[in-house]
């Protein structure tokens, strides 16, 4: 598992994103803003849609924020334009980053994270610098005490993931993306446990970070991460289970 996948599992069971609600209310309306802009406000006919509403409902966003953030994105209130933008860069190591941006200022979100990389050892890099390295995909985390790897394998693969594989602590179910919410639902409703679930990058290889620079990259996902702008931050840096803890405590 990528040590983005390990960060978010690990602020999931810190509460960390529960202390920041109101910052990640403000991230999924933007993307559900979006979404419905660019595909509709119909969840139906709309998979960023239906992916962004099921991420507020996890968080459990009230209904009426979420069906406002739709009828603004659609055209039916009026409400911000946001731009998509992507960055790429470097972190401690040489690991490399990615940043998924919605703005409605450009000059204020670059000049934010810019000022995020050189402060924690890290830079900001030129288009295309490192997202060589990276493949779209859902990546789904089964919790493994009591999980059958068999009945698994079997729910996975009928719902069209592409693979199951047996980690160290977890089961790791990868997929299209435009599968995702399928197998993840028929993962669900076979009663299997989650531990992270999203669409994501997954980086092709790894660098294996300890010690200070370690530290320095939790410490540059954690700035970049604070941003409003910032909605996704992608790195494929390793770093041992347990000093992640540690350095996450």
């Amino acid at each position: 598992m990528s040590g983005h996948s390990k960060w978010s599992t690990i602020k999931r069971k810190k509460g960390a994103a529960d202390a920041k609600r109101g910052k990640v209310f403000t991230k999924i309306i933007k993307e559900i803003m979006v979404a419905a802009r660019m595909g509709g406000g119909d969840m139906s006919s709309n998979p960023r849609l239906r992916t962004a509403v099921n991420a507020a409902k996890a968080e459990n966003m009230p209904k009426e924020n979420i069906d406002r953030a739709i009828k603004k994105g659609a055209g039916e209130l009026e409400g911000v334009h946001y731009e998509e933008l992507t960055y790429e860069g470097y972190g401690p190591g040489g690991v490399a980053v990615m940043l998924e941006v919605l703005t409605d200022n450009k000059n204020r979100t670059v000049a934010d994270v810019r000022h995020a990389f050189s402060k924690h050892n890290g830079s900001l890099g030129e288009a295309g610098c490192v997202s060589w390295m990276f493949a779209k995909k859902g990546l789904i985390l089964i919790d493994k005490s009591g999980a059958d790897e068999d009945r698994l394998l079997e729910v996975a693969l009928d719902a069209g993931a592409f693979d199951v594989k047996d980690t160290d602590k977890e089961f790791e179910v990868t997929t299209d993306p435009t599968n995702f919410e399928g197998v993840r639902k028929a993962i669900e409703e076979a009663g299997f446990r989650f531990n992270y679930s999203e669409v994501t990058m997954v980086p092709q290889s790894t660098v294996r970070l300890s010690g200070k620079e370690a530290e320095q990259m939790l410490k540059l996902m954690e700035g970049l991460e604070d941003s409003d702008d910032v909605q996704k931050v992608y790195g494929n840096f390793d770093i041992a289970d347990e000093e992640m803890e540690r350095l996450s405590a």
